[in-house]
């Protein structure tokens, strides 16, 4: 099944994360507001640093437990339901429903995903420093820092949703432990990584321009409004960052985790593991080694 096929009709997921998001941003413009508002009881401002930093400050507290807690799960579920239709080519009618039973059947408890995502997630951004540091091999060489940059970017982006394929590969290969599946999994994609690498070329620039658009156009809007509250530009950029964020969390981010787990699912079920892969993925991270001592506990259990 194809990616925007798999994206049209799994949207309902798509609406309800950019209602996630739309709730924190709503919440975030009520925190603004006050602060606004205080500051000018004060004879401050309309916004000033103080303010900026305490709204700042409440926003990421919010933004961090909600999509902590509720977006985790959501993004679990959506994940689950996307690897049935990449691998059997069906999606259930009722998908949000089925995709919390999968959850729950795979993982058993919540914490169990939590713990999987983090140490995946973990793995993936020691990983990417790794890269980082060979890239600062060439720091000193003129005209190569920006080179390097998109490079290390590029690489970022197409490693930043290794956990969802992971996560994917953990309901595909139902009949093996959760950390184990998972640890397979980053070993395959790291396997297949020059293949999924060139495939995700299209993925980064894709990323880059619409993260730019979805700031910069609801930051056009929101100058126009700013300025009628008196709250200026400053405000405006700031808004416009938590609802950008809101945006991308929702139809951005859903799209590329689709193409992504398209593009990996297309090698992971014909790759045959080379199992020393395991040992050096251990010596470059340490989270990776805590999943794999995971994997290995389960299959000793």
């Amino acid at each position: 099944m194809k990616t925007g096929t798999i994206y049209a009709r799994t949207m309902k997921f798509v609406w309800l994360r950019l209602a996630l998001g739309m709730a924190v941003t709503v919440a975030s413009i009520i925190i603004f507001a006050i602060t606004v508002g205080v500051s000018n009881l004060m004879g401050a401002e309309p916004v000033n640093v103080a303010g900026l930093t305490i709204w700042f400050i409440l926003s990421a507290i919010i933004y961090g437990l909600v999509m902590n807690y509720v977006g985790y799960m959501l993004k679990a579920a959506h994940v689950a339901v996307v690897a049935k239709a990449v691998t059997t080519g069906q999606i259930p009618d009722n998908m949000v429903e089925e995709g919390k039973a999968m959850v729950t059947k795979r993982f058993g408890a919540t914490n169990a995903y939590l713990v999987l995502d983090r140490l995946v997630s973990g793995a993936v951004r020691e990983l990417q420093k790794t890269v980082g540091k060979v890239g600062n091999i060439f720091g000193g060489v003129p005209g190569m820092e920006k080179v390097v940059e998109f490079l290390q970017t590029f690489i970022g982006i197409a490693l930043g949703y290794i956990d969802e394929c992971c996560l994917g590969y953990t309901f595909y290969k139902e009949g093996e432990g959760a950390f184990k599946a998972g640890c397979d999994g980053v070993v395959i994609y790291f396997q297949n990584i020059k293949k999924l690498l060139k495939s995700a070329l299209l993925t980064t620039v894709l990323v880059m321009v619409l993260s730019f658009l979805a700031w910069f156009l609801p930051f056009l809007l929101l100058v126009a409004i700013c300025n009628a509250l008196e709250w200026g530009w400053i405000g405006a950029a700031f808004l416009s960052i938590i609802v950008s964020m809101a945006l991308k969390y929702a139809f951005i981010d859903s799209f590329i985790m689709i193409r992504t787990m398209n593009a990996y699912m297309e090698v992971a079920p014909g790759t045959a593991i080379t199992f020393d892969l395991y040992d050096k993925l251990c010596k470059l991270s340490s989270k990776f080694r805590s999943l794999f001592d995971k994997a290995k506990g389960e299959m000793v259990a």
